[in-house]
């Protein structure tokens, strides 16, 4: 990963109130240890948390020493935690699992210079399989001094209630439709494509970044039918997509991310019995997944329980 890839250098656009919130928390002298950033996908969770750290380490001048370092992701003082390669099998894990959590202990061991900050960032935080969040969790019970945990995840409920427990809870909301511009600019889309994202983003550039290209569009699409309609997807777009080593992942991660829309929205609506549906639904579909990644299960069956899954909710 060069230093303009990493999540570190990428700019914040939007969420100013929230961050306004977290300096004011900062600055009265009681900052809490955990913070828990939620929302959909693609409103830029991950580029908020590298914000606070920033915040923290002084960083905000992105010209200065540790302004650099940030962005390249080799400050001394910040450590990344996110799902990482699996050597045998030559592809993405799909799980965070407690190896990539074990540098934590580590790098919590060494005293940060001059009684500066030390920050973990646990993205994708609802990927952490059991393992890996029972660690995790134990260094939320006894953080040390001058340490800042942020997790990254779509909704609280996808996390164990004993992490939630011990994380203050930041909502982010979608982006208006000019910032929405503004990331999509960023990324160089311009004229009539720089349109079409922009309403098709409603307010979550990244996630029709991400869905732009091959594998991600039809995986959005087949999501969408299998939200909408259970299990009258398009048999032939579903194998083909299956076909791809990442595409069954994919298709998972966006049902989880419109079961997790759909319980947000219920609740919000005060529908209490539906949205906790939805979210039990959410949470079978990540065991689903972890199971059929874990055992290498077969993904054609792993995909209409995961469309039963998501249509029973």
């Amino acid at each position: 990963m060069t230093a303009s890839d990493h999540p570190a250098a990428l700019p914040l656009f939007g969420h100013d109130h929230e961050l306004a919130l977290f300096r004011k928390a900062l600055e009265s002298g009681r900052l809490h240890h955990g913070w828990m950033i939620h929302g959909e996908a693609g409103i830029g969770k991950t580029r908020f948390a590298f914000a606070c750290a920033r915040l923290l380490m002084h960083g905000v001048d992105l010209q200065s020493r540790a302004g650099r370092q940030i962005s390249a992701g080799t400050h001394p003082n910040l450590l990344l935690i996110t799902r990482r390669m699996d050597e045998k099998r030559k592809r993405m894990r799909q799980e965070i699992v407690i190896d990539d959590v074990r540098p934590v202990q580590d790098f919590l061991h060494h005293t940060a210079a001059d009684g500066a900050w030390r920050v973990v960032i646990v993205d994708a935080a609802e990927t952490l399989n059991r393992n890996a969040a029972n660690a995790l969790l134990k260094l939320l019970e006894e953080p040390p001094n001058q340490t800042v945990f942020f997790l990254t995840c779509p909704t609280p409920s996808a996390l164990l209630p004993t992490i939630r427990s011990r994380c203050r809870l930041l909502a982010l909301d979608t982006l208006p439709l000019e910032q929405t511009r503004q990331v999509l600019r960023h990324h160089g889309r311009n004229g009539a494509e720089l349109d079409t994202l922009a309403s098709q983003a409603q307010g979550a550039p990244g996630r029709v970044l991400a869905t732009d290209q091959g594998t991600d569009r039809t995986a959005r699409h087949l999501a969408d039918a299998l939200l909408e309609t259970g299990e009258n997807a398009d048999p032939d777009a579903l194998a083909s997509l299956l076909r791809h080593d990442d595409g069954f992942a994919v298709l998972c991660s966006l049902l989880g991310e419109g079961l997790a829309n759909r319980a947000r929205d219920l609740a919000g609506q005060g529908k209490l019995i539906e949205a906790s549906k939805a979210a039990e639904a959410f949470s079978s579909l990540q065991a689903l997944q972890r199971e059929t990644e874990r055992f290498n299960l077969d993904k054609n069956q792993a995909v209409r329980q995961a469309a039963a899954i998501a249509s029973a909710s």
